[in-house]
């Protein structure tokens, strides 16, 4: 019974508490008491990962306001004019991976793009040397 609440727990990523797992097995037909199942996932540590409530802090003012450079027209006329810059993340079963990447809006081509396990400010700036690297050996080629 272990092995498949362990199986099952790896399956819906630890979250099924031992009440979930409970309701598993019934589904299939077999029968357990609650506390079996309470007592079998406390003996090999097979608890759910307790999700927390993420508190959201509304920032009323800015420190640092930059100014609107764009004005809202997302084209360029030639290449490597306007680049834009976004993280995304990724859930997987190790954590999150953060995707930084830079944009030309010339073309919607991918200029650079860097992944990390944490969102820091390094992510970002080492994606933007990337780009200017790649973008100096590209003009150093055409000379």
């Amino acid at each position: 019974m272990a092995e498949a609440i362990r199986v099952q727990q790896e399956h819906c990523f630890k979250i099924y508490g031992y009440r979930r797992m409970w309701l598993w097995p019934e589904k299939q037909g077999t029968h357990r008491n609650p506390k079996t199942i309470l007592r079998i996932m406390k003996k090999y540590g097979l608890w759910a990962e307790i999700r927390r409530r993420r508190k959201w802090v509304q920032v009323r003012q800015q420190l640092h306001k930059y100014e609107n450079l764009l004005k809202r027209p997302f084209q360029a006329d030639r290449p490597n004019n306007k680049w834009v810059t976004d993280i995304s993340y990724i859930h997987t079963k190790e954590g999150v991976l953060y995707l930084s990447m830079i944009r030309d809006l010339y073309d919607n081509s991918i200029v650079a793009y860097k992944t990390g396990t944490q969102q820091t400010v390094n992510l970002v700036l080492d994606t933007i040397r990337l780009a200017m690297m790649k973008e100096k050996k590209r003009v150093a080629a055409t000379l």
